[in-house]
């Protein structure tokens, strides 16, 4: 899936500047910082600004200085031989994905005491690092967003800067970033068959909440407001045991101020998950991280992409695609991804689409906060998990398992004992009718075959 930048005729001359990125060639969630640029309210604006203060972001002191400005989650700062070392020079067998920011490589390197809470400096810790190109300043200003942001933010559904690495050479400059490595990949690679099986239907939920609360926090939770502008199933990687985190800073734009109700800018994102009112305006709330919420909730649901230009025309836009079968009940079991192979709750399935629905309402001012969302996915989880039949969980919880089995043995030799006298009186009625020749000799039936109606 490829960023672009969308012109709009809503520009400021404080505007960001121009944005297009290009998408991963390798593994998706790889696909990071490219070449956009963003910038914080004018009163921050001298803090990230490469042209702040006169200062030359390239000159490794004076970044470094400009860095430890606002440092709250002790970034450790990485020599470039280092992470050299860690990834075998750069090893090309060692690429786990490529994109328009540079190279990402999986390393091993040595843990300090903050990572494993150990003194044990042994210990190593396996890392994905993420190499700017020495081309020239391609995704710069992305760099220093993503090492400020992911440097102050904490929380278990954002992906861990470990450090960063900031040197010049006699090729160039050399701009590195370390975070934790994401075992499972992102969420994109499993809903395009990439896993190695598909996610269930309870795990896919269980990561749409847990992506909601990474947005949740980054809107409402901290002191001052986030927008991730860049929110899709590629930036959603996923742990040893699932866990969603999001990932890619490069594009987040801090939230309006006090007292004003959008922040302008120009448009960047990616086609297929950028809200209309952004699109068409330039004008930036959280609400449209919301509306991008809401198209990836529809990929979970049906395990396509938002845009996918190798479908027939009509299918190639997924919120055009699923409009027809939400409005009939009938057809809507079709949405449903096929590789669930029909292990999900459609119920379960209705109300996740509502939420979706909520989410990607025209007017930005009715779609729900992210914390009314991580609620909602709550209740629906809740509502899907399957309750323990009542008559086998007493047996479970009250008997021993060999005598639970020894008492379902016997109810079931129970129901075949009376099946099979059911079965013998209704001969012996036949019979008894047959010697009647025709008429039925109530006389003749044996004791309690009459019953007598009061």
């Amino acid at each position: 899936m490829k960023c672009f930048h969308f012109s709009t005729g809503d520009r400021r001359a404080d505007d960001d500047d121009g944005v297009l990125s290009r998408s991963s060639t390798r593994v998706s969630w790889a696909r990071s910082l490219s070449v956009a640029s963003t910038s914080f309210d004018t009163t921050r604006r001298s803090e990230f600004d490469v042209n702040s203060n006169s200062k030359d972001l390239g000159d490794t002191e004076a970044f470094s200085e400009l860095l430890s400005q606002r440092r709250a989650n002790d970034l450790r700062v990485f020599k470039f031989a280092e992470l050299k070392a860690a990834t075998k020079g750069f090893n090309r067998s060692l690429v786990i994905g490529e994109g328009g920011f540079g190279c990402v490589y999986r390393g091993v390197v040595k843990a300090a005491v903050s990572d494993e809470g150990s003194s044990d400096g042994d210990r190593c810790l396996d890392v994905a690092i993420k190499q700017l190109s020495r081309n020239g300043f391609q995704g710069h200003k992305e760099w220093i967003n993503e090492v400020n942001f992911l440097g102050v933010v904490n929380h278990p559904n954002l992906v861990k800067l470990v450090g960063y690495c900031a040197e010049d050479d006699e090729r160039g400059i050399q701009r590195l970033l370390v975070y934790e490595l994401m075992r499972n990949k992102s969420l994109e690679d499993h809903l395009l068959g990439r896993g190695e099986s598909p996610l269930s239907w309870m795990v896919r939920l269980q990561i749409a909440q847990g992506a909601a609360r990474g947005l949740a926090y980054l809107h409402e939770e901290m002191d001052f407001q986030l927008i991730f502008r860049d929110f899709k199933t590629s930036n959603i990687l996923l742990d040893e045991d699932f866990n969603p985190k999001l990932s890619d800073f490069g594009l987040a734009r801090q939230g309006p101020a006090a007292g004003l109700s959008h922040v302008s800018t120009v448009v960047v994102g990616t086609i297929g998950y950028a809200a209309p009112e952004y699109l068409h305006t330039g004008r930036l709330t959280s609400k449209s991280d919301v509306w991008s919420f809401g198209v990836v909730l529809y990929e979970l649901i049906t395990g396509r992409r938002a845009v996918e230009r190798n479908l027939p025309r009509n299918e190639q836009k997924l919120l055009e695609w699923v409009k027809p079968y939400i409005s009939d009940s009938k057809k809507f079991h079709l949405l449903l991804d096929p590789r669930l192979e029909g292990d999900y709750s459609l119920k379960s399935a209705h109300k996740l689409s509502s939420l979706a629905n909520k989410c990607l309402t025209k007017n930005p001012k009715s779609r729900p906060k992210m914390s009314e969302v991580v609620e909602m996915l709550g209740k629906i989880i809740n509502d899907t998990s399957p309750p323990q039949p009542e008559a086998e969980s007493q047996l479970v919880t009250t008997e021993e398992p060999e005598e639970a089995a020894v008492e379902i043995d016997s109810r079931k030799q129970e129901v075949s004992a009376n099946y099979m006298k059911k079965v013998f009186d209704f001969k012996e009625l036949v019979s008894l009718r047959n010697r009647s020749i025709g008429r039925l000799e109530w006389r003749h039936w044996p004791p309690g075959m009459v019953r007598h109606s009061a």
